[in-house]
């Protein structure tokens, strides 16, 4: 490695340091001995670094105690939270790749299902009925506790799925994400432990390395959380809260067994640790799972939720399911960060396209051709040894291994070139540990170029 290579290596690493407020300002840097030994450099080349970053303004010394960090404004960069990633299983970079790439490029990593998937005709008259209704729905400020006929409604939907609670419990937020962007500004503090599935939904990851907290993680069966695993890591780190999805798991598709989400609760309560349980996916399902919300009445689990993955992503709002207590409080911070609730056009749009006799027939119209989507990606899948870990019992994701030892990053990375983006395991693991794994949107597996794609890649031992 060059000299200029190895010191900017040296920078690189202490403005990661400083950059995710590891080291904030007035902090002293580590000696330029003990560094250097830590990252296999000369002393002289860590004095340069930090003679270049003195030059900046970024660290200053006192001579004879060290260097020590500027007390400067320092941007915060969430990508420098967490571990230094390959760029193709970061969960910022995957994500961004997912939401900035247009319709030329074809993404069956993605989250979400093609437009000509969603009740688009339904959306259309809504907002008609919309634009020629209430003016100061187009012009107000959200309520700050969001739509009341809104909340009137999906309180009678968890009724449907076991959890009783009325519309005083929900709150509307401006997504799913901000829901539990709120939850953590509420009930969590930078260094605090959070504890999620290995593997998870990766913005999971991304969110909590936003608000600076210690991720822990548990192996996921297809019966829910690693019962052993989960009481060792209750027991050793103490984690604040859990945070998962019970009903179709992302990315696996996995469903929790009844007598795992009783142990789960029983832990929880044992350690005093809170749930947060995302059941985004819950109208997929064929038949209604295990909810820990409805086993626990609301005591120490929360529900969020939104509309994205069934009417559409475009129209921005979330919920929160909590107990009257905490959605006091959420709604403040709410008020405080947003100045009142989502959008009244949007959550009067979704009311209308809820509400208007077509959603229940888009959704059984929608589960019968995830299904038949599901089968035909499963077998187009296994003419290349690829095959699912688990076979839903509904959304659109596949959770698959991939044969041998293939390098499924790298395949990724090599496929985005050809214009397709894909979702490697290790984007969704905490550990690291699924390099063998990748997750598929089957309702994004219409065309064949992506197919054609993903077998000429496995032929090749060349992918780099």
């Amino acid at each position: 490695m060059a000299t200029a290579t190895r010191r900017s290596f040296v920078m690189d690493h202490i403005t990661r340091l400083i950059q995710s407020r590891t080291l904030g300002a007035g902090d002293r840097l580590p000696s330029v001995r003990g560094l250097a030994a830590r990252l296999g450099v000369s002393p002289s080349t860590v004095v340069e670094a930090y003679d270049v970053l003195a030059a900046d303004g970024a660290i200053f010394a006192l001579r004879g105690s060290g260097f020590f960090v500027a007390d400067r404004v320092q941007p915060f960069a969430v990508s420098q939270t967490g571990p230094e990633l390959e760029r193709e299983v970061d969960p910022l970079w995957v994500a961004r790749q997912s939401i900035d790439s247009g319709a030329e490029v074809a993404k069956p990593g993605c989250g979400w299902m093609p437009a000509d998937w969603m009740p688009v005709e339904s959306l259309r008259r809504a907002m008609r009925r919309v634009t020629r209704g209430d003016s100061s729905v187009l012009t107000d400020y959200g309520n700050a506790q969001g739509h009341a006929d809104l909340r009137r409604h999906i309180a009678r939907k968890l009724h449907d799925q076991g959890v009783g609670v009325d519309p005083d419990h929900v709150l509307l937020t401006n997504s799913g994400s901000q829901a539990l962007d709120l939850i953590c500004r509420l009930l969590l503090k930078p260094g605090d432990t959070v504890l999620v599935d290995d593997p998870c939904y990766f913005n999971f990851q991304a969110l909590l390395r936003a608000h600076r907290i210690t991720v822990a993680s548990v192996r996921h069966t297809r019966n829910g959380p690693d019962l052993p695993t989960f009481e060792n890591v209750l027991k050793e780190q103490r984690p604040r809260l859990y945070l998962t999805n019970s009903a179709l798991h992302n990315p696996t598709g996995a469903t929790i067994t009844a007598a795992t989400a009783h142990r789960v609760l029983s832990l929880a309560e044992s350690y005093d640790m809170l749930i947060v349980e995302d059941a985004i996916f819950s109208e997929f399902e064929p038949d209604l799972s295990p909810r820990l919300a409805a086993l626990d009445g609301l005591d120490r689990v929360l529900t969020i939720g939104s509309f994205s993955k069934t009417l559409s992503a475009s129209l921005r709002c979330g919920y929160i399911v909590a107990r009257p207590d905490w959605i006091a409080a959420l709604t403040d911070l709410q008020v405080a960060t947003n100045f009142g609730g989502p959008s009244p056009m949007v959550t009067t749009l979704l009311y209308a396209a809820l509400t208007d006799g077509s959603y229940r027939k888009h959704m059984e119209a929608l589960k019968t051709r995830l299904d038949g989507a599901r089968n035909r990606t499963i077998g187009e899948l296994s003419t290349m040894g690829i095959v699912p870990w688990v076979k839903p019992r509904g959304g659109f994701y596949l959770w698959c291994e991939f044969p041998g030892q293939q390098d499924v990053a790298r395949l990724a990375r090599a496929a985005l070139r050809q214009g397709v983006v894909f979702a490697p395991g290790n984007v969704f693991s905490p550990t690291q540990s699924m390099n063998s794994f990748m997750r598929f949107n089957v309702s994004q597996m219409n065309g064949t170029s992506h197919l054609e794609v993903l077998r000429k890649l496995l032929s090749r031992s060349d992918i780099s």
